[in-house]
């Protein structure tokens, strides 16, 4: 078994469960790498995959995000229970040990407030909020985030707070909180809110239907201004500082005229546009609250990478900068990325449908990973590693692109040191599990 080793210089890995029962038939013929045998001779051991329990044996992670004002908790792919039950374990460092108060989530805004209502107490049913989130969160892992969440902030003070910092199916709810808000603090300017409102306001509660409409819509310029002259007059509304209300009202506004400029663009476009729109939020949010931020996301949105691409043949790529870049820009390294990553497994990609997916090939970065005799572990990346290593650290990324699109889809852009500041890797992953 490897030891624990911290310190200048070092490479900090964390094993979890099964020690060294992690090796499989994959990883044949990858022992000789010299990153496997950097990973393999400065792993520290993980005893448990299981977020429950003692959190004493992530103390080597605990020192890698130690500094952090925002850390990125990114999964490899969406649907796979262990790297969603590891993300647990590590959100249960930053907020019980390093005094993380807000989780910005890969959701919707509008369902962000149903699930901060949720954890704060409110009387709001799990099944409810669960049904709310997107498909890929609808499972038994992220319900027992939003469990323990709710536990951690009974009878507190500082309660851990939840965002939604997507914003593209933005519904009826946004519209309402708006007219509310005007109409109880500004009712002389509630006339003329509601006279943008009715420009904007979807017809019925089918968001997919309203987004259909609008897009054949020719000339989009009326609308973009009504959502602009919402958001404006909003925000313009007196307030007191750390006016909670005000701050939530202006967020609303804020969606509703970015989900009018987003649909006004091209597909590619749109793709661009959601993720600076995402860490706008994000910034919003850390500004307003002044709290530490733990960012729950997919890794294509957390890493660090203003150039990332997703190839989904025979479709056009799918290519963007990621939220994590924008972040890393705007707060350095207070910004730690953290990627989560497989070997191989079977992965949940909807309701009652699984895809097995093979150990990753020779050009891929994790490849090397799959030898190492645990697992999992992770490795901080910021440290110094022989020539060999740094080579791997530099090389052009290549990793796992959408899992339902079958074995053409890739992810690129960068590199691995480029993308992330601290790896999680887990050898065999199976599916989450819905509810």
């Amino acid at each position: 078994m490897g030891q624990s080793v911290f310190g200048r210089g070092l490479v900090v890995t964390l094993v979890c469960a099964g020690m060294l029962g992690g090796a499989s038939a994959a990883s044949a013929g990858r022992s000789e790498h010299p990153v496997t045998g950097w990973v393999t001779q400065t792993m520290a051991p993980l005893d448990r995959v299981d977020p429950a329990g003692s959190l004493d044996d992530l103390a080597p992670l605990r020192e890698s995000v130690r500094q952090a004002q925002i850390v990125g908790l990114g999964e490899s792919v969406h649907g796979a229970s262990e790297e969603l039950r590891l993300k647990h374990r590590v959100l249960r460092v930053l907020v019980e040990q390093l005094g993380f108060r807000s989780i910005a989530w890969e959701d919707q805004w509008t369902t962000g407030v149903e699930v901060d209502e949720y954890i704060s107490g409110g009387a709001v049913d799990l099944g409810v909020v669960l049904g709310n989130l997107g498909p890929m969160w609808q499972n038994h892992e992220v319900a027992d985030v939003l469990l323990w969440l709710r536990d951690f902030n009974k009878g507190r003070a500082d309660k851990v707070r939840f965002v939604g910092v997507e914003y593209y199916l933005t519904g009826l709810s946004a519209y309402d909180a708006v007219d509310a808000f005007v109409a109880r603090t500004a009712p002389e300017r509630l006339a003329e809110v509601r006279a943008h409102l009715r420009v904007i306001r979807p017809a019925s509660a089918d968001i997919f239907g309203h987004i259909a409409k609008y897009q054949a819509i020719v000339d989009k310029q009326p609308f973009i201004t009504a959502a602009q002259k919402v958001h404006d007059l909003v925000t313009s509304l007196p307030h007191k500082p750390g006016d909670r209300a005000h701050a939530l009202a202006v967020g609303h506004a804020r969606q509703i005229k970015f989900f009018y400029e987003h649909y006004s663009r091209s597909a590619a476009d749109g793709l661009v546009y959601r993720d600076a729109r995402a860490a706008e939020n994000l910034r919003w949010w850390r500004d307003h609250s002044g709290d530490k931020v733990a960012y729950w996301a997919a890794s294509p949105h957390v890493a660090n990478a203003p150039h990332l691409r997703i190839a989904i043949p025979p479709d056009p790529d799918m290519r963007f900068a990621s939220a994590g870049s924008y972040l890393r820009d705007w707060y350095g390294r207070r910004y730690v990325p953290i990627g989560f990553t497989f070997d191989h497994g079977t992965v949940s990609v909807s309701p009652g449908e699984t895809v097995a997916l093979p150990a990753p090939p020779r050009h891929w970065f994790e490849w090397p990973l799959g030898a190492v005799r645990a697992d999992q572990f992770a490795v901080d990346l910021r440290v110094p590693a022989p020539p060999e290593v740094r080579s791997w650290l530099r090389a052009p990324i290549v990793t796992r692109g959408l899992p339902d699109r079958g074995p053409g889809s890739y992810t690129s852009g960068g590199s691995v040191g480029q993308w992330f500041d601290v790896i999680v890797h887990r050898q065999k992953v199976t599916p989450a599990q819905p509810v």
